[in-house]
């Protein structure tokens, strides 16, 4: 006869089999939306590349359509960075550039600018590589651009530079609490985290993780993958808190954290939408036109009543 125990090892492992199962749907469906990601940007390649021709020969373009940019781009865009953005953005590009061999989630966003009072750049282009780490994590991560601001002119009170700094830092081999860490540590305390600048968004790096960590940690998931398929157990992949502690460390300077987010939205929503948000502003600008119009004729037709409900004046005497 079963025990109670017996028959809550067999529930439980029902359940977990239930678990591994959910897990190759879920893998199944990320892989179909990579591939779809991928043939997209191979039939849109060329459409891309035309409309770039054709608003060419309209400047306002990308201004336009940044002011009718989504609600989870527009947040990050502070008045000052309006200021930069609608007087002197001329171009918007974004690349799927590990394609056709790569990863399709892999992006480019460029900015291209003309002469402005703020920075010397023409181009600032940052990139996104999308790398798995050993913990099953995956995600994009980034090196932070530099920008050569102009005197007086750095929106992001220094930042970005310490930013740099930093990463020059490490890259030379300077660990743990630098000088500019604790510089950079100082003026992210000092800033009110809710108004940084959009232009902090170039200084994001995201996890720490190699181009070889990478390559290895998908080898290790295609492992657990084809194991799950063939019904073998496969090793929980269980982090320690010193794994966690270590993970929240990767973020601790990072002045604009959610900029992979944003990277997403760029690519996956205003860039392939730019058109219709373009076509929205010009819209606004109608019926704005159309409103002050109407309030002009309001205004005369005002002005006619009360010129002929007012009294006639005596005539003076000679």
């Amino acid at each position: 006869m079963s025990t109670t125990s017996d028959l809550q090892d067999a529930t439980l492992e029902e359940a977990l089999v239930t678990y591994e199962k959910l897990q190759d749907l879920e893998d199944e469906m990320d892989d179909v939306e990579t591939e779809i990601l991928r043939q997209q940007d191979k039939l849109l390649r060329d459409i891309y590349k035309r409309r770039k021709e054709v608003i060419a020969k309209l400047p306002q373009f990308w201004p336009l359509v940044l002011e009718q940019a989504p609600m989870d781009i527009d947040e990050y865009i502070q008045s000052s960075d309006s200021a930069v953005l609608l007087s002197s953005l001329v171009n918007l590009e974004v690349e799927r550039f590990e394609l056709p061999n790569g990863d399709p989630r892999s992006v480019s966003i460029k900015f291209e600018f003309k002469e402005n009072e703020w920075f010397e750049n023409k181009v600032l282009e940052k990139k996104f590589y999308w790398r798995h780490a050993k913990d099953t994590w995956a995600g994009l991560v980034s090196e932070p651009v530099n920008i050569n601001w102009k005197a007086g002119k750095d929106l992001t009170n220094g930042m970005l530079d310490l930013v740099c700094k930093v990463y020059e830092d490490e890259k030379a081999g300077k660990e743990g609490e630098t000088e500019n860490v604790k510089k950079l540590k100082k003026a992210m305390d000092e800033c009110a985290m809710d108004g940084v600048s959009f232009f902090a968004w170039f200084g994001f790096r995201g996890r720490k993780i190699t181009a070889e960590e990478d390559k290895e940690a998908q080898q290790k998931e295609a492992e657990r993958r084809q194991a799950r398929k063939e019904g073998k157990k496969t090793e929980d992949e269980e982090m320690d808190e010193d794994d966690d502690d270590d993970d929240e460390d990767e973020y601790e300077l990072e002045i604009f954290p959610t900029a992979d987010d944003l990277a997403v939205c760029i690519a996956d929503d205003l860039y392939p939408g730019a058109i219709e948000y373009f076509r929205n502003a010009q819209e606004q600008d109608e019926m704005s036109d159309a409103d002050f119009e109407d309030d002009d004729e309001d205004e005369d037709e005002e002005m006619e009543d009360e010129s002929k409900n007012a009294p006639a004046n005596k005539k003076r005497k000679a």
